[in-house]
This record gives structure tokens, sequence and C-alpha cells, in this order.
């Protein structure tokens, strides 16, 4: 059974006349009691679980959302019976569903929210969902150079892979570079990514892609002041 404060929100997000409206004690004290009815497993470096925390913010659903931290070098962690992948972030529902990665977690949220991160159809869609998979992929490529340090031994480590994944990421920001996107209709999941991406490249790889890429750097500082939520979730280099 939903929780009454999704049901009332799925019905808005479907164009159903809600029945918040109706019953104003009822969604009031649902909206205060069911805050915990969502976890999210996740890790404060995580650039995906930042994107899941900064969509859910700008969704206005992040209060009813608990935050769990999760280990997932740790075997004895439950995140690897919820998701057998052993990977965050991880969304449980209230009746135990765990949901996964963070692309469907998003998906899901904007389904149930009133207001929406994902555009609805056409080219508006395709280019969010297009930036949002070039900026997931700056992550994934940057995640594997940093576990390439971290985790495998030094005598087992290979520059070739470490430079293979950051072409990937040079190419990516080049690309970016030339081609910022617009924020005059909105924000959108690509953008809530890429501002998680290029935040990750400052926390793990230092500031330096700002000097060469001076627009990106302006958008990030616009997205910024644009959405508290990047800030409220921006973890300090010296606790990572």
């Amino acid at each position: 059974m939903e929780p009454i404060a999704v049901l009332f929100a799925k019905q808005s997000a479907q164009g159903i006349p809600s029945q918040a409206h109706q019953f104003p004690n009822l969604y009031q004290l649902a909206s205060q009691t069911t805050g915990d009815f969502m976890k999210l497993r996740s890790s404060p470096p995580s650039p995906f679980g930042r994107k899941v925390k900064i969509a859910a913010k700008i969704l206005g659903l992040y209060d009813q959302i608990t935050v769990e931290n999760s280990d997932t070098k740790d075997p004895d962690d439950s995140l690897r019976q919820q998701n057998p992948l052993g990977k965050i972030p991880i969304l449980i529902l209230d009746n135990g569903e765990a949901i996964y990665d963070s692309r469907v977690i998003i998906d899901y949220l904007d389904e149930i929210a009133e207001k929406s991160v994902i555009p609805a159809c056409g080219a508006a869609r395709r280019q969010a969902q297009t930036l949002h998979s070039l900026a997931d992929g700056i992550m994934d490529a940057s995640i594997l150079i940093v576990y390439e340090s971290r985790l495998r031994p030094e005598n087992e480590r290979s520059q070739d892979w470490v430079d293979y994944q950051t072409e990937k990421v040079d190419r990516a920001m080049i690309w970016l570079e030339d081609n910022c996107p617009s924020m005059e209709n909105g924000i959108n999941i690509g953008h809530i990514a890429l501002a998680c991406a290029l935040g990750y490249r400052d926390l793990r790889f230092s500031s330096h892609w700002r000097d060469s890429h001076p627009k990106l750097a302006s958008w990030l500082d616009e997205f910024e002041a644009k959405i508290p939520a990047f800030e409220q979730t921006k973890l300090n280099p010296d606790a990572s």
C-alpha cells in the first residue's frame, strides 16, 4: 500500500486532480509522518548519490528520504543484498522494494513529484537525457581513475588504463566547453548530472580543469548560484 503523500503526488504528476485539497489535515499529517518512508543508501563522495540528492531537493521530496551511508568495500554491508552488484545509490521504498541505479531512482522520484526535472517528450527530453549520459560517463571514467590508484596495488596499476579513462573525460570536457548547455528554460536532469560530474572533478582532481575550461567553470558557478542544493551537498575534500 502506497503512502498517502506519494499517492497524492502521483495523482498530480499523472494529471489526475489530486485529492490532497479534499483532505488537507490528512495530507499535512502524511507529509510530516512519512519522512522516513524512503531510504537512500549512498556515500558522501559519490557523484551519483549527490545527483539523486540534488534532484530530490529540487523535486521537493528530500524531506521524505533518510540518507544512510554505505561502504561498497564492506562485504557485510547490507547493500549487497539490496543491490546484487553492491553499487550505490540504492533507494529503498517503504514496502522494502530496492531500486537502482541513479537514473532509475531519479526517474521514480520525478514520477511521484509534483515538479519535474525530466522533460516530458521531444527534443528537450532527448537533449536532457543525452547530456545526462555524457555527464554520467565523465563520472564513471573519473571514478575508475580514482579506483585504480586507491584500490589496486601499486605494482598492478595500469597507466594505459588511466590514460584511456582520462582521454574520455578530456574529450567530453572539450566538447562541453564548446557546447555549454543553456539553463534559460529551467534546470533539468542533464544540468544536475553535469554539475555533479564537475563537482566530482573538483573533489578528486583539484580544480585544474577550470583553467582550461573557463566557460564550463562559469557555467558551474551559475548552476551553483541557481541551485542551493549543490552547495548543500558539497563534500569538503579533507572529509573524503
